[in-house]
């Protein structure tokens, strides 16, 4: 009996690891930024994506709109993958920039199924996307640009919104699955392969899928 609550007590204990909330900064303030329910990413990208689809649409024909917004989405995954590859998964191992890599990406590692921390605080995700946006519009104009913008934003709340899926529910279909499956891999098994959350196949273009990892063995 002795055993078996100790496994018991063992798998309580990393259940609440996995799940815990530690605060970031001292400041109760700041912390509270740090915590993002998962519909805040609907509430503030969701009229703007339909505000630069009608803009698009003000300036061009709908079949224009869908190529440009299709454009668009797949300039997201590719910054998908890169942002989480280069950046979130960066790791200085002290001082100052180990500090930073905790609080972009080393706290979501340690505490997995925090549900407040599994979508971007919008203290972060908006001056990113006014940045993004704003290199749109310097590279393809205000003609091109809201529509391009629409592809991209779509992409990247369909990105959060999938995120949190994969950690707080149980996929069904063959897809979701697979998904999940990839992306518990990353978190659980070897976190230098998986970066492509909502778009695995650039892991598979760019060689960091655990299936080219069993390929090259």
């Amino acid at each position: 009996m002795g055993c078996v609550e100790d496994m018991n007590d063992r798998s309580i204990d990393r259940t609440d690891t996995l799940r815990a909330s530690p605060p970031m900064f001292e400041s109760r303030l700041l912390d509270a930024f740090s915590r993002v329910h998962p519909a805040v990413p609907v509430i503030i990208f969701l009229p703007a994506i339909v505000l630069m689809a009608a803009w698009g649409l003000a300036q061009d024909g709908a079949p224009a709109v869908a190529g440009l917004a299709i454009g668009g989405y797949a300039l997201w995954t590719l910054f998908e993958y890169w942002l989480h590859r280069l950046v979130f998964h960066f790791e200085p191992t002290e001082g100052l920039g180990a500090r930073m890599h905790w609080i972009i990406h080393g706290v979501h590692h340690d505490h997995p199924n925090d549900p407040m921390r599994l979508v971007m605080p919008p203290a972060v995700s908006v001056p990113l996307a006014a940045t993004v946006f704003g290199l749109l519009f310097l590279i393809f104009g205000s003609h091109y640009a809201p529509a391009i913008g629409a592809g991209f934003f779509t992409g990247y709340l369909i990105y959060d919104m999938m995120h949190y899926y994969l950690h707080h529910f149980r996929p069904r279909g063959r897809l979701s699955r697979m998904l999940r499956e990839r992306h518990m891999r990353h978190h659980f098994q070897d976190d230098t392969r998986g970066f492509g959350i909502s778009a695995p196949y650039w892991d598979e273009v760019f060689r960091t899928s655990s299936r080219a990892k069993r390929s090259s063995q």
